[in-house]
């Protein structure tokens, strides 16, 4: 009997489209993440930085393991800091303890992660660059998760001001959610504990809601995803904490240099346009800011899966491989930094903060591409909390960009 043929498999590059071979990430391995192969170690170095993101999606550990060495609780508010050795790159530092994790009623319908953390339907089909084009019943079942996800992040938007907790956001956007029949769609994602992300300040993404009080002066991105009638919507915006933070030209250039350049990417989705123009525009209005993009996170396809093909880079230059056509759905969703475009992962295994500690903002929209252009599923109403600010003089750009 001739031996069986081996099973074609696809390079897990982003920008590549050549058959894998029998190279398979180390780290994935050891999490029992499968199928991840790549054609070269070449391609596999080049791809790391995004590579590595699945990492945190994968563990079996994540969120589970307790930190080793904790700070004593504060005796007058009994909270604390869980990684007083670590070296921050900023003034932000977590605040514990969490709340208890919320529930959401079995009469809601649950993804496929929501008891034991793992995504697997995602998981099965990682790797995989066929794009999902929705059906007229898909479409419209993405209009409504989203026009859901718009209530729910304006809702906690209003409640964002100096002396509350992003715990307390936390504790509003679930509220939201059971509200509107929907599970919201980070809690338990790979085991992220909460069901929302606020990031403050110099977090670029994916911050942990808890105890920490907002000040005046802080900028706090909230990022809401919804899975309501088996459909996710994801929408994000950055809004100024007080008048302090709306008076301080730094903050304003960062928040609306990141407003801009996502209404300038969005302008270019049309069917036939490809992925990788996207980044071009973002990153040269960013810089005409004075400001960097952050290359390590991407927008995405979004759908029945949370996260799913397409990859969007942010930055110039990528080399993401395809065309929008019509019937897609994916975010665009640039983070902007004041000084580097480098991360950094706090120990939680979530919190990602610039390397220098300055600040960043960030905005996203998922989009429905349509036979004439682009339908911004989740776009701001007339009501909508926040907007944005006049940007600093012309001058004070010009000054920061050569500094």
């Amino acid at each position: 009997m001739a031996p069986e043929t081996p099973a074609i498999r696809k390079c897990m590059g982003s920008d590549c489209v050549q058959d894998a071979g029998a190279l398979q990430c180390p780290t994935c391995l050891k999490l029992g993440i499968k199928d991840s192969y790549f054609c070269s170690q070449d391609c596999f170095r080049k791809n790391w930085a995004t590579h590595k993101v699945l990492h945190k999606k994968g563990s079996f550990l994540t969120g589970l393991v307790t930190p080793k060495v904790v700070s004593e609780p504060d005796p007058d508010t009994g909270t604390y800091n869980p990684f007083p050795s670590y070296p921050y790159t900023g003034p932000l530092r977590p605040v514990y303890p969490l709340s208890p994790r919320r529930e959401v009623p079995k009469s809601i319908r649950h993804p496929d992660y929501a008891e034991d953390g793992m995504p697997k339907s995602e998981m099965k089909l990682r790797g995989r660059n066929k794009i999902d084009i929705l059906d007229k019943e898909g479409q419209e079942a993405m209009r409504k998760v989203c026009r859901l996800g718009r209530e729910v992040l304006d809702i906690a938007a209003a409640a964002c001001r100096p002396g509350v907790t992003t715990d307390y956001i936390d504790e509003i956007v679930h509220r939201a959610c059971l509200e509107r029949d929907s599970y919201p769609s980070p809690l338990n994602y790979s085991k992220f504990p909460k069901s929302v992300c606020t990031s403050p300040n110099e977090v670029i993404c994916h911050g942990i809601p808890d105890q920490r009080v907002l000040v005046d002066g802080d900028i706090l991105n909230i990022d809401v995803t919804l899975y309501h009638g088996g459909y996710h919507g994801d929408l994000n915006e950055t809004y100024y904490v007080g008048d302090k933070a709306k008076a301080d030209p730094d903050s304003v250039r960062v928040v609306e240099a990141a407003r801009e350049c996502l209404e300038q990417a969005i302008k270019l989705v049309k069917p036939g346009g490809l992925f990788r123009e996207y980044g071009n525009v973002i990153e040269k209005h960013a810089k005409s800011k004075g400001c960097s993009v952050i290359k390590t996170y991407c927008g995405h396809g979004i759908n029945t899966l949370f996260h799913c093909a397409p990859n969007i880079p942010h930055y110039a230059k990528n080399k993401a491989v395809g065309e929008a056509k019509e019937g897609m759905c994916f975010t665009i969703e640039p983070m902007v930094a004041l000084g580097t475009h480098k991360d950094k992962t706090w120990e939680d295994d979530w919190t990602s903060v610039t390397q220098d500690g300055k600040i960043t903002a960030q905005f996203e929209h998922t989009l429905l591409v349509t036979a004439g252009g682009v339908e911004v599923l989740t776009a701001r109403l007339p009501t909508s909390p926040g907007g944005p600010e006049p940007m600093p003089e012309v001058k004070r750009l010009e000054e920061a960009v050569a500094s």
